[in-house]
């Protein structure tokens, strides 16, 4: 399997993106969390609003600077904003996908050079709500369609030079949905994921051998209604 070395994980803080954190430590890599808030593990950690892109790069540029490359960027972190399009405050709209979608682009913009250096990889995280649209997720469901539209192009782009690929979960048990009305948190006993289990698959597409690629992984639980 190949080394993952210094990994940026947007969104490492909580979730999803701690779990992947953590099994980038455990498979012997150096995560830097890029975040609102310190990660409780103790990982390095830069301090950067993802929905200011010019600031997002500079970050990604300090980081792979300080750490001489980068080995591998993961794009995790993500906001949502619930409510019918009239009803949602503009300013929240837009920044669901300002963080979700030109915050990944941003970090990927940064970090692509490092990357081909090191022959390294990208794992964006998209949604199922990337590939079917709901009510009351206008914003949700924009930037993750456009998260997968994003990667696709990408990957085409970047064939050859450095590995990507779009990791499609389900729902999981993350603090995702805590403060929502309770039409918009998932009925009790729903059956979501641990982020641990979902972190292992994007480890999987890190560490595949040179020349081989893991395009897209949709992730959930055999019975979650999210997919398909």
């Amino acid at each position: 399997m190949a080394e993952v070395g210094t990994v940026i994980v947007t969104g490492g803080a909580s979730g999803l993106g701690a779990a992947v954190a953590r099994a980038v430590a455990a498979r012997g890599g150096t995560p830097v969390v890029l975040d609102l808030n310190e990660p409780p593990d103790g990982f390095e950690y830069e301090r950067v609003d993802l929905a200011d892109a010019r600031e997002a790069e500079a970050v990604v540029r300090r980081v792979a600077e300080r750490h001489g490359g980068l080995g591998a960027a993961v794009t995790a972190a993500g906001v949502d904003s619930c409510g019918r399009i009239e009803d949602v405050d503009p300013e929240q709209w837009d920044r669901v996908v300002a963080v979700n979608l030109l915050g990944t682009a941003a970090v990927v913009r940064a970090a692509l050079p490092h990357l081909e250096r090191s022959s390294g990889r990208v794992v964006t995280v998209a949604s199922t709500l990337g590939l079917r649209a709901l009510s009351d997720a206008t914003a949700y469901c924009a930037s993750k369609f456009g998260v997968i539209g994003f990667t696709r192009a990408l990957a085409a782009e970047a064939a050859g030079r450095v590995g990507v690929t779009c990791l499609i979960p389900g729902g999981m048990q993350t603090a995702f949905f805590d403060g929502r009305d309770e039409q918009y948190k998932p009925p009790p006993g729903a059956k979501l994921a641990p982020p641990e289990r979902v972190a292992e698959t994007v480890l999987f597409a890190l560490t595949r051998p040179d020349g081989t690629e893991v395009r897209e992984l949709v992730v959930c639980p055999s019975v979650e209604p999210s997919w398909p």
